[in-house]
């Protein structure tokens, strides 16, 4: 095998087509080093042809939940990670032609375990802070057109996600907490 092929572990959920990232880390008493994205590895691992067109950078505190958002045109695909902090996140399959159609899959992403989740086009996202703050980045495969975003409830009864919350009532933004049911969403 080659010192390349190690650089990148990709991991299947439970749902095959949202992939758990995890770099491999250098690191000694001067801290650490890693690639968190490289093209030709990418396309080798995945297999995809993946363009990303834009960087996105958030910072939120503890208990905010973001989500669960998606675009109904211009899907974007979204490789995402933590830098500070940790937060759980979440990937809803929406295809209904897809055969895992409502299903959901989680892992918590951290600036310590520093994995990142592929989120392919066709999936609704949001994410739960655990920490006191986290600081969130993705990379997305097209624009974000607010004309074409929706929201799902993330407390919806039929996907049942199984957030970590302390409490049950986590900080949510005005389009968060007005999000619609599944059952009532557009959907692809």
């Amino acid at each position: 095998m080659s010192y390349e092929l190690t650089l990148m572990n990709m991991i299947k959920t439970n749902i095959p087509d949202v992939l758990i990232v995890e770099p491999q880390v250098f690191g000694d008493v001067r801290g650490f080093f890693y690639e968190s994205f490289n093209q030709r590895l990418w396309q080798e691992k995945t297999g995809l042809q993946t363009t990303f067109v834009q960087d996105n950078h958030s910072c939120s505190v503890k208990n905010v939940l973001r989500g669960l958002h998606y675009q109904i045109q211009q899907p974007q695909g979204k490789l995402v990670r933590v830098v500070r902090g940790a937060v759980f996140d979440v990937a809803v399959d929406i295809r209904r032609s897809s055969p895992l159609f409502g299903r959901w899959t989680g892992a918590e992403l951290s600036a310590e375990n520093k994995r990142m989740l592929w989120i392919p086009e066709g999936f609704a996202h949001g994410f739960l802070v655990l920490s006191d703050f986290a600081e969130f980045l993705y990379k997305t495969t097209d624009y974000w057109a607010p004309q074409y975003e929706r929201t799902i409830i993330w407390n919806d009864p039929d996907l049942a996600i199984a957030w970590p919350l302390q409490n049950n009532h986590p900080i949510l933004s005005v389009k968060d907490s007005q999000g619609v049911l599944f059952k009532e969403a557009d959907v692809f």
